[in-house]
């Protein structure tokens, strides 16, 4: 068993990771630990090495990646690799304790060819922000139906967040693309289905992961996804989903219709209609969230990190789909 860790600057979770990771119930002799961290400067690596000697027991192995992005890390991982079985997690991710035992079972029993858990989102610290940011990122109207945020029955997806596969597939299906600096996942997961494996989601296979803590990290997070979304949609349209299309759609609605209203003012009248619903919707989803969590700057916070989401997202993909392919 290869556990992949693309790392950059994650001194204040790779230690908890690591931790996790040696209290697997899977034993400690069959993992090897392969972090391809792209030169931090914070303290991840000397945290990493001081894991390492305090227990030799887990085979920890720090990998050079010059090229600081997420699929360069993971070939890199994937070529030093000698288990059978490569399963992924990032820097700011938490596994529970049967999560490597879980997915290798779930691969012995043939419920899929990938197979992987759910995210439990956590704030990644305890300010407003960064609660709102956690509850809009695992609420399906935040993220449609991105099952690995949210779902609570087994089933077969399309994509999933950390998975865990059969190194074999990497001969049928390559490795990630490195001209893709995000969205690498969902492409070589599109990949994966065309070469004819099954991708199951088992939310009994469960995985803290820790949000963003800010609205603008929030946003330079979306704005990558959106913008390489759309560099992959180029090439592969029939990638797309309705969860990904909704955002860049509602972001050329609203310009149209504001246009438009100089010669029409009903479209306006329309338009404005459909966002009071949206607000509403989102005010309700930060209601919903302040009452589970009990937490009542939720009420505000959310409703101000769904749109974000959404809007920057939207754009981000449009502006993915008009520039040239040599500006990234």
């Amino acid at each position: 068993m290869s556990i992949l860790i693309p790392c950059y600057q994650e001194e204040k979770t790779i230690g908890r990771l690591l931790a996790a990771i040696r209290a697997q119930t899977f034993p400690l002799d069959r993992m090897e630990v392969l972090v391809a961290d792209g030169f931090s400067t914070d303290r991840t690596r000397e945290m990493i090495e001081l894991f390492s000697r305090t227990f030799p027991e887990l085979e920890v192995r720090i990998l050079d990646n010059p090229k600081r992005i997420i699929p360069a890390a993971l070939n890199l991982a994937i070529h030093a690799s000698r288990g059978e079985i490569l399963l992924r997690l990032d820097g700011h991710s938490l596994p529970s304790a049967g999560y490597v035992n879980t997915c290798v079972r779930l691969l012995a029993e043939g419920k899929g060819d990938m197979v992987g858990g759910v995210w439990h989102v956590e704030p990644g610290d305890d300010s407003w922000q960064a609660r709102s940011i956690a509850a809009a990122a695992s609420h399906p109207v935040g993220v449609g139906d991105a099952y690995y945020r949210w779902a609570v029955t087994a089933r077969e997806v399309d994509t999933l967040a950390f998975w865990a596969f059969s190194k074999a597939w990497i001969d049928r299906v390559g490795l990630f693309d490195e001209s893709l600096r995000s969205n690498e996942d969902y492409d070589f997961n599109s990949r994966f289905r065309a070469a004819g494996g099954r991708i199951w989601l088992d939310p009994s296979v469960a995985c803290v992961y820790y949000a963003r803590s800010r609205f603008g990290a929030l946003a330079r997070q979306y704005w990558r996804y959106g913008f390489w979304k759309a560099r992959m949609a180029r090439r592969k349209p029939e990638t797309l989903r309705w969860r990904q299309i909704l955002p860049p759609l509602g972001v050329v609605a609203i310009a149209l219709s504001i246009v438009a209203g100089v010669f029409f003012p009903w479209t306006l009248r329309l338009t404005g209609s459909i966002l009071a619903l949206y607000v509403l919707t989102i005010l309700a989803v930060g209601i919903q969230s302040a009452w589970r969590l009990t937490s009542w700057d939720l009420v505000f916070g959310v409703p101000v990190a769904i749109p974000l989401m959404h809007g920057v997202w939207g754009g981000a993909f449009l502006a993915g789909l008009v520039s040239s392919p040599r500006k990234a």
